[in-house]
């Protein structure tokens, strides 16, 4: 099937790059591997080499630029980038997806049912800059739907949220009119929410599901990597493993848009640093005492804004241990090829 690279989501943003290394080859990166890149162009699906032989700092859904020899020379700037701060211990921030133009952020009208967790895919959704899309599966299984869209829907002003049933062709064709041809949507959700079945609904392929517990609705990991998917209308997808944490990096602009009423309301402080405790004059507060805001929303305001702030300087400083350590081994080698040449 030939896709050209407006199908492939190409746009005047990429081109204008490109245009300062015309005689490059402009690929999309469709998987990334801890040993290889796959690119898609117009003819398909291409192995394409990293300069340094390493994989981390692509994403799936960058645009590159390579020469004859499929050897990538440029990154183009991206118009979006998912990123979190990554599991474990280590203080690294890992790439979801980029050049994203919809997050479908993906729960279940049943005990994974989480606003705040949802309120954490909100804030990567605004600070990435897609549009987000909540989607509740499992629709069909819930005699009271209505209670989990509305909800869903006063987590954030003017929210598109949809209840389906992933196996439902009329639902799944109403997700994918949020993602039309040539833009790019990416699945984001806990294991079990049901990402894959819905995910092949949109794409026609046939990914095996895994089943969910029954006392928490908590599923097993079905997707263990991140691809891009041609969808059946033209768009495509990104489907990512279901994550168990999303520590949020970089993302305070993202955590304010999810709470702009929180925002709006601390414009009325009295003081310019106020932090909505027992600071005479606060508008929050206020709120809080007329029923207008629940206090419980604030605390997850500040909870959310504490941990960016920690995982982003614990990142901004493992960055720059990294930076200082290279320079220092660049310049023993410097040292060492400078008494050679006496």
């Amino acid at each position: 099937m030939f896709l050209s690279l407006s199908d492939l989501g190409w746009s005047p943003h990429f081109a204008a790059q490109h245009a300062a290394d015309p005689s490059c080859l402009p690929f999309r990166i469709a998987a990334v591997h801890r040993d290889r890149l796959i690119g898609f162009g117009p003819d398909g699906e291409v192995p394409l080499l990293s300069p340094d032989q390493s994989t981390g700092t692509f994403a799936v859904g960058d645009w590159v630029l390579t020469d004859d020899t499929k050897h990538i020379c440029r990154v183009l700037d991206r118009r979006s980038l998912l990123q979190r701060r990554a599991a474990g211990t280590g203080a690294t921030a890992q790439l979801i997806a980029a050049n994203v133009d919809v997050l479908y952020i993906v729960s279940s009208c049943n005990a994974d049912f989480n606003p705040p967790r949802l309120e954490r895919y909100l804030a990567l959704a605004h600070q990435a800059g897609c549009y987000p899309v909540i989607i509740l599966t499992k629709a069909d299984a819930c005699d009271d739907t209505g209670s989990y869209v509305d909800t869903a829907q006063s987590l954030a002003p003017f929210l598109t949220v949809l209840a389906v049933n992933a196996m439902d062709h009329t639902d799944v064709e109403q997700v994918l009119s949020w993602c039309p041809k040539g833009q790019t949507s990416a699945l984001v959700g806990s294991s079990g929410v049901g990402k894959t079945t819905l995910a092949n609904g949109m794409t026609g392929r046939d990914q095996a599901t895994a089943g969910i517990r029954e006392d928490d609705a908590r599923g097993r990991h079905t997707t263990t990597a991140r691809a891009l998917h041609h969808m059946r209308n033209g768009g495509w997808l990104i489907d990512t493993p279901g994550m168990r944490a999303l520590r949020l990096l970089d993302a305070q602009e993202g955590v304010d848009e999810v709470f702009s009423d929180i925002s709006e309301l601390s414009q009325n402080c009295r003081f310019s640093d106020c932090q909505h405790d027992t600071e005479p004059g606060c508008a929050v507060q206020a709120a809080i005492g007329i029923g207008a805001l629940d206090p419980a929303r604030l605390e997850r305001w500040r909870k959310l804004r504490r941990e960016d702030q920690r995982n982003s300087a614990s990142v901004a400083q493992a960055r720059a241990r990294d930076k200082a350590f290279g320079k220092m081994v660049r310049n023993v080698m410097h040292e060492k090829k400078t008494r050679k040449g006496l």
